[in-house]
């Protein structure tokens, strides 16, 4: 049983404000509260869960010594943001990440030019974590890392990806001789371009890239599209998936 003043803290973190104030976030969902419970990288000040996640997730919450709460469905259902909760909501503390401004000459990365968002972001991630890129810069516009959405769609990549908010002028001051491929419509074919690691810039869902940004790119690059008279672009997310894809394949398997 949970009281109704821990019900309304919980649920004023589904807020944007409010999470910034208390250096809170919410995750939800077996999976995700898993991963977390497993990893260290995260503290979890609370976990707030079903009968059977708890008798599964016991020990390691004690041994941890996360403060963990029984509730019921109708309880979890007040909590939670999602339509049809599962199982688990935990309470994490935000940390204060340093900004890591890696030498991209020696990485692959990515750089999210105000990506808006939640799910996209959360996709992108995953699609870093699938690829093996450890780094995913993001302009001070893009959408917040901590959004229940953006996290969910993180599906726990977070955990294992670097996700930093900077300035592109930061970035590119420190990786001046790097390579910087920006996703644009009339880019050079990816299948035919010879790709290095660099910075790979993505781009807003609705503007594409920024001018400021886009006077920095070095190799514009493009996905050609097998019909003229097709969509007219796509989905950020899924553009880039098919970018990293044809990264990975060249830098691994050529």
């Amino acid at each position: 049983m949970i009281s109704k003043n821990h019900v309304k803290h919980i649920q004023q973190l589904h807020s944007k404000k409010y999470r910034e104030e208390n250096a809170l976030f919410i995750i939800e969902g077996i999976k995700i509260v898993t991963e977390f419970l497993n990893s260290d990288q995260y503290k979890i000040t609370e976990v707030l869960a079903l009968a059977e996640f708890i008798s599964v997730n016991q020990n390691i919450m004690l041994k941890k010594n996360i403060l963990f709460t029984e509730i019921n469905d109708e309880e979890l259902k007040k909590i939670s943001a999602q339509q049809s909760p599962n199982q688990a909501l935990a309470i994490v503390q935000s940390p204060s990440h340093n900004s890591n401004l890696i030498n991209s000459q020696e990485e692959l990365c990515l750089f999210l030019d105000d990506i808006r968002d939640p799910g996209n972001l959360g996709t992108i991630i995953r699609i870093a974590d699938w690829f093996g890129i450890k780094q995913v810069f993001c302009s001070q516009h893009c959408t917040e890392l901590y959004n229940p959405k953006t996290l969910q769609a993180t599906m726990g990549a977070v955990l294992r990806v670097q996700v930093t908010y900077t300035t592109f002028e930061d970035l590119f001051a420190t990786n001046k001789n790097t390579p910087i491929y920006g996703a644009i419509l009339n880019g050079e074919n990816i299948y035919t371009k010879k790709l290095t690691k660099g910075i790979i810039v993505i781009g807003n869902e609705a503007n594409g890239i920024s001018d400021a940004v886009l006077r920095h790119i070095t190799t514009p690059i493009t996905i050609p599209s097998a019909t003229i008279n097709g969509s007219e672009s796509l989905n950020a997310a899924n553009a880039c998936a098919i970018i990293c894809s044809e990264f990975h394949r060249q830098l691994n398997y050529n």
